[in-house]
């Protein structure tokens, strides 16, 4: 098992500067494609409904096929990162990891969604999530990556995503920053030989994770939709696995998750290179703590304010709202919710002390409420992230 130290200094020393933030599309990644055309096998296996390239990368000469693909939620770019932070790694031909290479052949498609990129939107040009059309296969992306999945044949699947920041690690005051599922393949939820080497494998990541980020791992339900990709790959009897890219402490540019998740794709490609894989080892998966949504990403505590024209003391649940301005993306901080929320934690605490609370314009806040700021005892206090 690689050490994680040794992991953490290859992420240090090869993280692609270039990428950073949530913002990440061709436009980006193609002048790196463009870097490695020479080390890699580049090809453009497709187009987006906008005719915007789909590009698949190969890499590695072993018997070990993996397949991977990001950004099929366009807005969902931390592992798209960590990808490239991968190839830098790889490209550098350090002696502690071309073992990965000389047992696995990787390929990978670094932005499935291309236009939903482009957009920072979960859908494609058409509106469509393409992780609820791998059975009917209606839209182009979605036939791309089902044309990679038959000509490729992959022994594994890596389907990459990004979840929000409500989701917390179990019932606790811990955010789930990564997060696995191995999906089911039959509505039953069986635990099939395919499931049990995902669980193996997943099981082997959380290992590693508990010793840099504890108790702030998850997993997902996994109630069976076979419109899903990842339960489609599944029921082809591929073992496949959904990593989640989460929330880590003011790290809403989740550049200090990619590190997790670049941790994450070398822990389990080195275990997968030295092993044959069994299932056998499946049962750690089942003490990972199932995904809850417990958090917001501001609470502010003893409010008092009016609810149904009384007077009352109670709590103000903000979430931020991702919008992009300018191809950048900026963090509008909206009222979800005015009750008690003690059974529920924040990335944020703000605390009235049972005075009210004023937007901009000196009213009181209301559900729905859009604003960077509120006052508090003629305060101002932000409420972006750092």
């Amino acid at each position: 098992m690689m050490q994680i130290e040794v992991i953490k200094s290859l992420f240090l020393k090869y993280k692609e500067i270039s990428l950073s933030h949530r913002y990440i599309t061709n436009k980006h990644i193609e002048p790196l494609l463009e870097k490695m055309a020479n080390k890699l096998e580049i090809e453009t296996i497709g187009s987006s409904v906008l005719n915007n390239p789909i590009y698949g990368i190969k890499i590695g000469d072993g018997d070990k096929r993996i397949l991977m693909w990001s950004q099929m939620h366009g807005n969902e770019s931390t592992t798209t990162k960590a990808i490239f932070d991968l190839f830098n790694t790889f490209l550098a031909e350090d002696a502690l990891i071309n073992h990965i290479l000389n047992t696995c052949t990787l390929y990978i498609i670094p932005i499935l969604n291309p236009d939903g990129a482009n957009a920072y939107t979960r859908i494609n040009a058409n509106e469509v999530d393409l992780n609820r059309d791998a059975q009917n296969l209606t839209q182009p992306e979605s036939k791309v990556l089902q044309d990679a999945f038959n000509s490729f044949k992959p022994h594994y699947c890596y389907n990459l995503h990004g979840q929000r920041t409500i989701f917390s690690a179990g019932n606790t005051n811990k955010p789930a920053t990564v997060s696995f599922l191995a999906p089911a393949q039959d509505k039953d939820c069986t635990v099939t030989p395919n499931r049990k080497i995902a669980m193996e494998i997943i099981g082997v990541m959380n290992d590693t994770l508990q010793q840099i980020i504890p108790n702030q791992v998850g997993v997902y339900d996994d109630a069976f939709n076979l419109n899903c990709v990842g339960d489609t790959f599944q029921s082809k009897n591929i073992p496949t696995i959904l990593f989640e890219a989460g929330h880590y402490n003011n790290d809403y540019a989740r550049d200090k998750t990619r590190e997790f998740i670049f941790i994450s794709y070398l822990i389990s490609l080195d275990y997968i290179s030295k092993n044959d894989i069994s299932g056998d080892n499946y049962k750690p998966y089942f003490n990972i703590p199932e995904n809850e949504k417990y958090f917001f990403d501001i609470i502010i505590k003893d409010a008092k304010t009016k609810v149904n024209n009384k007077t009352v003391i109670t709590d103000i649940g903000i979430l931020y709202q991702e919008k992009l301005v300018d191809e950048k993306i900026h963090f509008i901080p909206k009222v979800e919710k005015i009750e008690n929320l003690d059974m529920y934690f924040a990335h944020k605490t703000i605390h009235s002390n049972r005075t009210e609370v004023f937007d901009n314009e000196s009213q009181l806040l209301k559900i729905g409420d859009e604003n960077v700021f509120v006052i508090i005892n003629n305060e101002k206090i932000s409420l972006l992230p750092k």
